[in-house]
C-alpha cells in the first residue's frame, strides 16, 4: 500500500521552513504539530517535521462574509480552489534517492541537510520503513523509548550515544519524569553500555512502588538483582523485609568540605559573613575545620576572630547552623572514606550502585550526601583516566559512569553550579568517563550554560515560558521545536531531541509494566531486511 500523499512544495528557504500546500482531500486535522513526514525530491528523499498549520483563502471576499450555514457541499466545492490549508515543515535530514536499476543500501545513514528540493516536491506521510531508516530498531545498541503518535512502531535512541554526554528529563509535575528515567536506566543497564550511580532522593528506583494510577511497579533491585547494589543511609531500611540492603553508609564530619557547606549555603541561611568564614577556617584548620568549629567555645570563636579577622558574630551563627548537620542519624565523627572506595569498585566490576536515601528526606540530606559521595568518585575517576592514558592498556579503561541526580537545579543553579563537583561534570562532556543524568521540573533554574552541555533532552510537558526557552537552550531550529513542545499532553508524550536520536520526535511513552520486564533481555532483535525495507522506502515510484 502506498503512503498518502499531502501535499506539495510551493515555497521555502534553507534557513526557515518549506511552505506545502496540502491536497484537497488532505484535511489539515490529518496532520499534527511534530508529525514525521517525508519530502521527495529529485534527488533526495528529506526526512522533515511539521512545524505549523495554516489555513489560507484566494478570495479575501470569502473571509470578510464567510457562508453564515455552509454544508458539506459548499466546503468541498471550496476546498482546494477558493480555500486550503498549507503547513510549514522543517527537513531534518536526507539520503540519496536511488537511480533506475541501481541497488539501494537502505542501512546507510541519513546525512544532515544541506539543500532543499525543488517547487511541487512531495510531501508524504512517513512509512515504517522510513522510521526504521532513521531510527533503527530495538538491538544491542538501541533501546525503545516509545512509539510514534499514529503509528505503533517502536522507536529507539543509540544507547553508546546516550553515555557519551550528560543528558536531562523534564516535564511538569505529573508527566512522569520519575518513569521516563526509569526507562533510561533499564536501557543502560540491559544493553551493558555503562554503569549507573543513581541517587534515590524519593525511593523512586531501588524499590517497587505504586505509580500515579494506582499500578505497583518494580524497583531496578526486583528487575536486575544482584547487578544493582543498594547503599542506604537509613539503618531501618536494612532490616525491613524485600528491601534489604547491601550497604549502610555513614558519613564522617572529617569527609565534609568547604565546598559542601557553600553548596547548602541556601538550605541553611547563611550569610555573606558566614561563608567567607568557612574559607578562614578551612585555612586555618585543614581537613579538619569543621570539627574544630564544631568543638569551640564562645571564647574560642572570639580569638579565633581576632587573629584571622573574621566577624564574630557570623562565625557562631555558621556554628550553630552547622550543628543542625552534626545531629543528622547517618553523619559521624570521623569515617574512612573506604565504602565510597568500595562502591567505585562495584562499579568497575559492573554493577549499578543505588544511594537509597530513605527517611532522609530533607534537601539538606541530598545536597550534602550527594556532593561528597560524587567528589569522591570523581576523583578516583581522574585516578583511573591518568592510569589508563600511562598504560593504554584496554583492560584499564574505566567503565563510563552515568550519575543520576533528581531535583538538579538544586545542584546546578547559577550561584553554585561553577562551585560543585556536578557543574564541574556537566561541562567536561565525559573528559573523565563520567556523565550526568539532571531530572527536574523545573529547567529554568538550571545555569544555562550546564543545559547548552547536555546530549540529549527527553521532555514531558511544560508551560512556564522560562522553562521552555531553558529546554531549548542551545538547540537549533527552536521554532519548530517550541512547537512541538506546546503540543505535548500532559501524560504519556515525550519530546525526544539531541545526541542519542538522529532527529527530535514527539513519543508515546512506552509502558513500565509487566509486558516491558518480559522485553528485557531480549533486545538482540534482528538485522532490517533491505529488501522488505527498499520496497517500503522505493518501491512506489
Amino acid at each position: 500500500m502506498s503512503p498518502q500523499r499531502l501535499g506539495v512544495v510551493t515555497d521555502g528557504a534553507f534557513n526557515a521552513f518549506l511552505t506545502v500546500r496540502l491536497d484537497p482531500t488532505c484535511s489539515s486535522e490529518q496532520v499534527r504539530i511534530g508529525d514525521f513526514v517525508i519530502v521527495e525530491g529529485e534527488e533526495y528523499l528529506y526526512f522533515s517535521l511539521i512545524s505549523d498549520i495554516q489555513l489560507r483563502a484566494t478570495d479575501a471576499g470569502l473571509l470578510a462574509d464567510p457562508p453564515r450555514q455552509a454544508s458539506p457541499f459548499i466546503r468541498r466545492a471550496l476546498a482546494g480552489t477558493t480555500t486550503y490549508a498549507t503547513v510549514q515543515v522543517k527537513p531534518m535530514l536526507m539520503i540519496e534517492k536511488p537511480k533506475e536499476g541501481e541497488m539501494v543500501d537502505v542501512l546507510a545513514a541519513p546525512q544532515p541537510v544541506r539543500t532543499i528540493p525543488m517547487h511541487f516536491a512531495t510531501l508524504r506521510q512517513a512509512t515504517q520503513g522510513d522510521f526504521r531508516i532513521v531510527f533503527g530498531q530495538e538491538d544491542r545498541t538501541h533501546f525503545a523509548m516509545g512509539t510514534p503518535l499514529t503509528m505503533d512502531l517502536p522507536i529507539c535512541l543509540h544507547m553508546p550515544r546516550l553515555m557519551e554526554r550528560s543528558n536531562g528529563i523534564f516535564g511538569q509535575s505529573g508527566t512522569g519524569k520519575s518513569f521516563l528515567a526509569r526507562l533510561l536506566l533499564c536501557g543502560i543497564i540491559d544493553r551493558k553500555v555503562g554503569v549507573n550511580l543513581i541517587f534515590d532522593m524519593h525511593d523512586e528506583y531501588a524499590f517497587g512502588r505504586q505509580s500515579e494510577d494506582g499500578q505497583w511497579v518494580k524497583g531496578l533491585r526486583h528487575l536486575f538483582g544482584p547487578q544493582v547494589l543498594i547503599y542506604s543511609l537509613d539503618e531501618r531500611a536494612a532490616s525491613r523485609p524485600g528491601r534489604n540492603v547491601d550497604v549502610v553508609l555513614k558519613i564522617g564530619l572529617n569527609q565534609i568540605e568547604p565546598e559542601d557547606v557553600l553548596l547548602l549555603a541556601e538550605e541553611l541561611d547563611l550569610t555573606p559573613a558566614s561563608r567567607t568564614a568557612v574559607g578562614l577556617l578551612s585555612d586555618a584548620y585543614g581537613q579538619r575545620w569543621l570539627q574544630r568549629l564544631l568543638a569551640m567555645s564562645a571564647e574560642d570563636i572570639a580569638l579565633f576572630c581576632q587573629e584571622h579577622m573574621a566577624h564574630q558574630g557570623a562565625t557562631e551563627a555558621l556554628q550553630r547552623k552547622l550543628r543542625d548537620v552534626e545531629r543528622r542519624p547517618y553523619v559521624v565523627e570521623e569515617a574512612p572514606l573506604d565504602a565510597i572506595d568500595e562502591m567505585v569498585a562495584a562499579l568497575d566490576r559492573g554493577k549499578h550502585v543505588i544511594l537509597h536515601f530513605g527517611r532522609y528526606d530533607r534537601p539538606l540530606d541530598h545536597m550534602l550526601v550527594a556532593n561528597i559521595v560524587t567528589r569522591r568518585v570523581r576523583q578516583l575517576y581522574q585516578e583511573k583516566v591518568a592510569r589508563y592514558e600511562q598504560t593504554q592498556d584496554p583492560k584499564d579503561r574505566p567503565r563510563n559512569l552515568m550519575i543520576t541526580l533528581e531535583e538538579a537545579h538544586k545542584f546546578l543553579n547559577p550561584a553554585v553550579s561553577r562551585q560543585t563537583i556536578f557543574g564541574q561534570i556537566a561541562r567536561e562532556l565525559r573528559k573523565y568517563y563520567v556523565t550526568l543524568m539532571v531530572i527536574d521540573q523545573r529547567p529554568s533554574g538550571i545555569d544555562p550554560e550546564v543545559m547548552s552541555q547536555l546530549g540529549t533532552r527527553v521532555t514531558g510537558k511544560l508551560t512556564e515560558e522560562r522553562d521552555i526557552d531553558a529546554v531549548l537552550t542551545g538547540v537549533a531550529n527552536r521554532q519548530a521545536l517550541r512547537g512541538m513542545l506546546e503540543s505535548l499532553d500532559t501524560r504519556q508524550q515525550i519530546l525526544i531531541m539531541g545526541h542519542a536520536v538522529p532527529m527530535p520526535i514527539v513519543l508515546r511513552t512506552r509502558p513500565y509494566d509487566d509486558d516491558f520486564y518480559r522485553a528485557l533481555g531480549k533486545g538482540e532483535g534482528e538485522r532490517l531486511d533491505a529488501k522488505r525495507a527498499a520496497d517500503e522506502l522505493f518501491g512506489n515510484w
